[in-house]
């Protein structure tokens, strides 16, 4: 694995990539993967079509490791038909909605074939048959509280010491947003295993104690 003296600038994901992660918000996610990468692979649950998968994958090349992209593909419930996010470009002959495509084109647009590993399951499905070590999880997958949960204690306890654990979308006033992502970040954060970093909007933070 090499180890960049430093790190270049990102390039952001071109416009036609599909994703709900803001450019501000991508470069705090580069930024912290830069720190995870010469601890260990960096593994994201919730590619979509690939929007976040290009900035942790610029990092991912840079250092000589690789991103897992774990994402069923079927979409959260916000992006079934009739929902607020569903997009009909997305959804394939059968009716059902399918982002793999689209983002195995956009990774390969980036020049990332080589660096993302995508993993085309649940967490609930891998979770239990993962050995290696981790150093950073991001988790942006599915909203509901049951499916935060399952990412959160699938994926956290596989992290190595001094890696980074981000969670997208926590919303703290139920006003804004959704409360599962708050929930696990509140759970990670009491738990006496992390240490917060900076915020980003809705981005947050933490670095796995320990030695």
């Amino acid at each position: 694995m090499t180890q960049p003296q430093s790190q270049s600038p990102a390039d952001p994901p071109g416009d036609s990539v599909r994703g709900f992660l803001p450019e501000h918000e991508g470069r705090q996610l580069y930024e912290w993967a830069h720190q995870a990468a010469p601890i260990g692979p960096l593994l994201e649950i919730g590619s979509y079509c690939g929007k976040s998968t290009i900035w942790l994958g610029q990092t991912a090349k840079a250092h000589g490791t690789v991103v897992f992209a774990l994402d069923h593909h079927r979409g959260s419930e916000e992006h079934q038909p009739g929902e607020s996010h569903h997009d009909e470009a997305l959804t394939n002959t059968a009716g059902q909605f399918d982002s793999f495509g689209e983002f195995r084109r956009n990774i390969a647009a980036a020049g990332l074939e080589d660096t993302v590993v995508p993993i085309v399951a649940s967490s609930e499905i891998v979770g239990p048959h993962w050995q290696g070590g981790l150093g950073m999880v991001f988790i942006d997958g599915g909203h509901s509280l049951d499916a935060a949960l399952t990412d959160y204690r699938a994926w956290a306890p596989h992290l190595l010491p001094g890696g980074i654990l981000a969670i997208h979308d926590v919303f703290p006033d139920p006003a804004d947003g959704g409360q599962a992502p708050f929930t696990i970040w509140q759970l990670a954060t009491q738990s006496g295993l992390f240490e917060p970093l900076a915020t980003q909007d809705t981005l947050r933070g933490l670095k796995r104690l320990g030695r």
